[in-house]
């Protein structure tokens, strides 16, 4: 916790520099507010890009979507009202995997039941794991995300002036403190000798700190960002829920962080509409590190290929009707896959995401519940 504390501090001290890397930018600073706009960058210069001529247009006052913005994700109105604002910066369209991984690592402990107690323990595991530590790494990654919005995305809340500097911070951290003080009352609460879920908390909020934060910056890494984005999606609200009503043990842990594979895929998605501001800025996503068409299929494979590869385990254990009932939620988002995102993945991203993204995420964390399940039940024959 101690090194947490003395390292979050850092986040006042980076200055906004995109004039190193943004020709012809003006950047105006005031102690509440900010705003940054981009006027000529690399990709002006003659680097090729498709991407420009294929991303919607974005969002503006009178035609941007008063959903999108509340979801937080892209095409959302402007908005004035600092709470819908903040509410977009934790982009709430992100916490339904972990609220749904809570409930599977709960399920696979083998001990939840439908008391009162247990609900309202898995309820405060999921304000945890969703609004407040997924709603901090939102945030943090938007802070230090500023100057490639201001690229890609210049109506976006921070880069927009919409919210201020001390505004942000202060979001950050609330929401983190507020985590990791939920995190520490169910460790009381369950009667744990050892804080597990609050040190699988301070990890995730460590990992989430130097995704987005230099000089680590995962994101900088196609392979190794997205791995980490996919594993702490799936695997940390998963542990949390299993350790809160059973027993962590290693061979489950190794079994989620495998089918994070699947995850690195979901985390590729995202990188597509960012292409022209992380070309300009020298980070190395794999749209830019190998191509829109390369990236899309790698994207599909391991998302697709993890999930069959589950079903077939699933299928060789005895398990059947696990089998199919996994296939049947593979089968949507491969037809959403060809429809939209294959075609072209940043025009259609929004409307790939929405519908067969989520299923995929739900498919993921159901398929491991029933793996962990088995491996559970397995465990507890020997």
């Amino acid at each position: 916790m101690a090194s947490l504390l003395n390292t979050v501090p850092s986040l006042r001290l980076p200055n906004i520099s995109i004039a190193q890397r943004v020709r012809s930018s003006s950047v105006s600073f005031t102690r509440r507010n900010f705003t940054v706009r981009a006027a000529e960058t690399d990709a002006d210069k003659g680097v090729k890009s498709t991407v420009p001529d294929k991303a919607p247009a974005p969002a503006t006052a009178g035609n941007g979507s008063s959903i999108n913005q509340l979801l937080g994700i892209k095409g959302a109105s402007q908005e004035t009202n600092k709470w819908k604002i903040r509410l977009q910066l934790t982009k709430p369209v992100t916490w339904p995997p972990l609220v749904w991984g809570v409930v599977c690592g709960a399920a696979a402990s083998g001990n939840f039941h439908w008391t009162l107690e247990d609900v309202a323990k898995s309820v405060v595991c999921m304000l945890m794991s969703g609004p407040f530590l997924t709603g901090y790494t939102q945030t943090i990654n938007d802070w230090y995300d500023r100057e490639i919005d201001a690229i890609n995305e210049p109506y976006r809340p921070i880069p927009s002036g919409a919210i201020s500097e001390d505004e942000v911070i202060t979001q950050i951290w609330v929401l983190l403190l507020g985590g990791l003080g939920l995190a520490g009352l169910l460790d009381v609460w369950a009667g744990h000798n050892f804080p597990v879920v609050f040190y699988l908390a301070l990890g995730g909020s460590l990992l989430s700190y130097i995704y987005s934060a230099p000089p680590l910056k995962l994101k900088q890494n196609g392979w190794i960002g997205n791995f980490a984005l996919g594993a702490s999606y799936i695997s940390l609200p998963w542990w949390a829920g299993q350790a809160l009503f059973g027993t962590l043990s290693p061979d489950i842990i190794v079994l989620t962080l495998l089918y994070s594979i699947a995850g690195l895929g979901i985390a590729i998605v995202n990188d597509f509409k960012s292409v022209e501001g992380d070309r300009a800025l020298g980070l190395q996503s794999l749209p830019v590190a190998f191509g829109t068409e390369t990236a899309k299929w790698i994207c599909v494979g391991a998302i697709d290929i993890t999930q069959i590869s589950v079903a077939g385990y699933l299928l060789g254990a005895g398990k059947p009707y696990y089998a199919l009932a996994l296939l049947a939620l593979i089968a949507p988002q491969v037809f959403f896959q060809f429809k939209y995102f294959l075609k072209d993945p940043v025009k259609y991203d929004v409307k790939y995401q929405q519908p067969a993204i989520n299923t995929s995420k739900l498919q993921l964390l159901s398929g491991t519940c029933m793996m962990t399940t088995q491996v559970t039940k397995y465990r507890g024959k020997q």
